[in-house]
């Protein structure tokens, strides 16, 4: 059984350095994770990248090769990816264990965890080869400051956990960088009576009903609950993986470490 985190998220919101802060923490517990890069623009990495996509495909040869712009470029070398699955994927999965954990840090596009159908189907490909897999999603705290941006935070990550079909963890990136933090802490475990409240007084009165609608998908999909996350503390970075580990089920086929004692003898 193969262990996997899918971390995607908008660009910016710090995906790898999500993936290289937590390299570094199990570097430092003495915990064995491979990071992938499945990010065809990546250009510089703070972690050493097990597998690459770049070896199969890359978006500045794609763009200068065809005439195609960034997003086209990106959306046809995930697609290339898509149709070698079964042949770079599957020969790069070969040169790991069956219980290794493997991080793949994604492009930032929001088409494709949203509708795309490429990251559904690498999921697919995972599952087969027996991974368990969890979908990471990072949101940008400094943008999380009212309720609108909040609403389309949560709407964009519910458009993920549709299309991938898979455990989910939401996660509060950035917090180190974030100043005034009860700015956050209102939308950390807020109620929805709250959250709608202070929608009717941002939105227009004809989208009362429509403002209803939002905080019940969201109250009913459980998606007002994140997880700060701050790297600048081990105790912080500890907490959220321990959170998808559970997810994912990673450990519960360790062999339990019995202490050794000498069983009392029944003849005395």
């Amino acid at each position: 059984m193969g262990y996997a985190q899918l971390v995607i998220g908008p660009a910016g919101s710090g995906k790898s350095t999500y993936c290289s802060s937590l390299y570094r923490h199990c570097e430092t517990v003495r915990r064995t994770m491979h990071i992938v890069n499945l990010d065809p623009a990546a250009e510089n990495f703070d972690y050493p990248v097990a597998m690459d996509i770049r070896e199969l495909i890359s978006l500045e040869d794609v763009m200068e090769e065809l005439g195609l712009g960034p997003n086209g470029g990106l959306i046809y070398c995930m697609e290339h990816l898509e149709d070698n699955l079964d042949d770079w994927l599957a020969e790069e999965l070969d040169n790991y264990l069956d219980d290794d954990y493997l991080v793949f840090d994604c492009p930032g596009q929001i088409e494709l965890f949203t509708h795309v159908p490429v990251l559904r189907n690498f999921v697919d490909h995972l599952k087969s080869r027996n991974f368990n897999v969890c979908a990471v999603y990072l949101l940008d705290s400094q943008f999380i400051t009212d309720v609108t941006k909040f609403i389309s935070g949560c709407m964009a990550s519910l458009s993920a956990m549709v299309q991938l079909e898979l455990p989910h963890v939401n996660i509060l990136s950035k917090m180190d960088l974030v100043t005034n933090k009860k700015e956050i802490e209102d939308y950390l475990n807020p109620e929805s009576q709250f959250l709608l409240s202070e929608l009717n007084q941002h939105m227009a009165p004809q989208f009362a009903k429509l403002n209803k609608s939002l905080i019940e998908l969201v109250d009913e999909y459980s998606m007002v609950s994140f997880m700060p996350l701050d790297l600048r503390k081990e105790s912080s970075i500890r907490y959220v993986l321990s959170q998808i580990d559970n997810c994912i089920q990673w450990g519960e086929d360790a062999d339990l470490k019995i202490k050794d004692f000498d069983p009392e003898d029944d003849d005395e």
